[in-house]
């Protein structure tokens, strides 16, 4: 029988003609090391973003991260929409991949063999098994950082085999915790046409999944998720009919225990208002530790998320996610902050700024147990290695990840994602898996300020990336004075795959290009899938310089 994850219509091919030339030496990368080559890999290459175009026309891609923020993220970081404040050792541009000129390469490849390569999995093979793991059980010294011969890290558990709720169901017919959700896709990078599919999982402790005597409940755990995203989102959540009586909880807060349709989002304790976890969580809760506040995850939540190549369907023609994964990302929380403990360390980032604006910022872990932001979390990692095996991501490759997650304004308790789930009204209350349904079909979202979300973005940016590379996106949308096109526009609000999934030509090109910098192991020096140089990029900036933009623009929460 085949396994389930044959429904992402997984196909598992032998590698023909993309592996490294015969006698080339495979490049290798230095785990064990914790020293920066780019002491400012925290600051991804779209902050060098030419924002500035030769006619002398403004894009503001900027305030998709760096916007006022919503307590309790403190990082108000919208003035860095008007210049580009670095530090002194980050004015020079480390992200040299971005002037690469991978033609000739991408020309070389044909599309069956791009296509051979990208739907062989190198997380689970054709069985279901997972490779990652068997790996890691079995660690090859290179990878033992702290030299006790065993892996200390996270060991990557998702089995892919995901029920129409988006539960994960592991081999033993139970949950393993990870629940998929759909979200609106960030603005920029993120969207598929710019080089990558990707999916997330979220996974609450055992006790947020259990019955006060630790018995396993999907009632409890899918109720207590549904407090989460009220948390996160600062809104009601609708959920399915839910007895209160039996757990115990006044979820919608009408005053009794009775049939809740949906989770109250009312947190205001000074003013007497308060939620509470169901579950043995309550108990915990109860006892001090299990604290719950709006806009914070629960202690010990853990976030996964690949970024995979993009596939194209054989017969419809339609944008897939590949079997291949480009990398396997993970963050856990592990330490809990107050309102104050954040705020208090936003404000002292903020006077250094001023007072040292050549500082750059330190990070203390590993590539085996991961890197700390700093507010609480931890992150961790895996990406191919030079024959398109998973390994775990170098120190400094860690550290690439920790500026947007945490260090930007537009972060949920350092999250993007989830705080974008899509509403409750389309479908299994925004719970399932890309595989079982992709963008198709999926309206555009709606600011809060009541404008169309990637409308909006297309119209700020003149774009639909951050490095303006994209003229697939541009001369469809947009005229040649960077007016809206009214048409293809009004076409993806109510389809937003229209806009976000490239045309399979672009996408075969975009994974051909990404996959030379896999065998040249170069993601140091950026990660971006770019065919040719990118011209609207900085390659080095003065301290301060003004962007362009006076007035900066509010995020999509505001």
């Amino acid at each position: 029988m085949p396994h389930p994850a044959a429904r992402m219509g997984l196909v598992f091919l032998v590698l023909a003609g993309l592996a490294l030339p015969a006698g080339a030496e495979s490049p290798v990368v230095d785990l064990k090391t914790t020293v920066l080559k780019n002491r400012t890999a925290y600051i991804p290459p779209q902050c060098y973003t030419k924002t500035e175009d030769a006619a002398g026309a403004v894009h503001n891609p900027c305030f998709t991260c760096h916007a006022e923020s919503r307590a309790p993220h403190f990082i108000n970081d919208d003035d860095l929409q008007t210049a580009y404040s670095l530090p002194g050792p980050a004015l020079k541009n480390p992200w040299t991949n971005l002037f690469v000129d991978r033609r000739a390469e991408v020309a070389k490849v044909s599309d069956d063999e791009i296509l051979a390569y990208i739907r062989t999995g190198n997380y689970l093979d054709e069985n279901g098994q997972n490779l990652l793991a068997a790996k890691l059980a079995d660690l090859p010294p290179e990878w033992d950082v702290n030299g006790n011969g065993r892996w200390d890290g996270f060991t990557p558990d998702v089995t892919y085999n995901f029920d129409a709720d988006g539960f994960d169901i592991g081999a033993d017919g139970r949950m393993t915790g990870w629940r998929a959700f759909a979200y609106y896709p960030l603005n920029g990078a993120f969207w598929p046409t710019n080089g990558a599919t990707d999916d997330v999982m979220i996974r609450l402790p055992a006790a947020y999944r259990e019955t006060a005597d630790g018995t396993e409940s999907r009632l409890v755990y899918e109720t207590n998720l549904a407090i989460v995203e009220a948390l996160i989102r600062r809104a009601p959540v609708p959920i399915a009919p839910t007895d209160e009586t039996a757990l115990g909880v006044d979820l919608d807060h009408d005053g009794r225990l009775a049939q809740a349709l949906f989770v109250a989002f009312d947190w205001a304790p000074k003013e007497g208002q308060n939620m509470s976890w169901v579950g043995l969580a309550q108990s915990l809760q109860a006892a001090g530790s299990a604290p719950l506040a709006a806009g914070l995850y629960p202690l010990g939540t853990e976030f996964l998320h690949t970024v995979r190549y993009i596939d194209v369907e054989e017969k419809s023609g339609q944008i897939a996610m590949a079997p291949r994964l480009k990398e396997l990302r993970y963050m856990r929380k592990t330490r809990w902050q107050t309102y104050f403990d954040r705020q208090e360390g936003a404000l002292a980032e903020a006077k250094e700024r001023v007072d040292f604006p050549d500082r750059i910022s330190l990070f203390f872990g590993s590539s085996e147990e991961g890197v700390t932001n700093g507010t609480g979390w931890r992150l961790q990692g895996f990406i191919e290695d030079a024959q398109g095996d998973l390994r775990p991501q170098s120190f400094e490759e860690t550290v690439f990840c920790i500026g947007c997650h945490g260090g930007v304004g537009t972060n949920d308790d350092d999250t993007f994602a989830f705080p974008r789930k899509v509403p409750a009204t389309l479908g299994n209350g925004g719970w399932w898996h890309w595989s079982q349904k992709a963008l198709y079909g999926i309206p555009e979202m709606i600011r809060a300020d009541g404008a169309p979300e990637y409308a909006h973005y297309l119209q700020a940016n003149g774009a639909g990336d951050e490095l303006r590379g994209n003229t697939e996106v541009i001369e469809r949308y947009l005229t040649e004075t960077g007016a809206l096109r009214p048409a293809p526009v009004a076409g993806f609000r109510a389809d937003v795959s229209r806009l976000l999934y490239p045309s399979p030509a672009r996408a075969l090109a975009l994974d051909k290009a990404y996959r030379e910098i896999v065998r040249d192991q170069s993601f140091a020096k950026g990660r971006d899938a770019t065919v040719e140089v990118q011209e609207n990029v900085h390659r080095e900036v003065e301290q301060d310089q003004p962007t362009g933009i006076t007035k900066p623009l509010a995020a999509w929460y505001q």
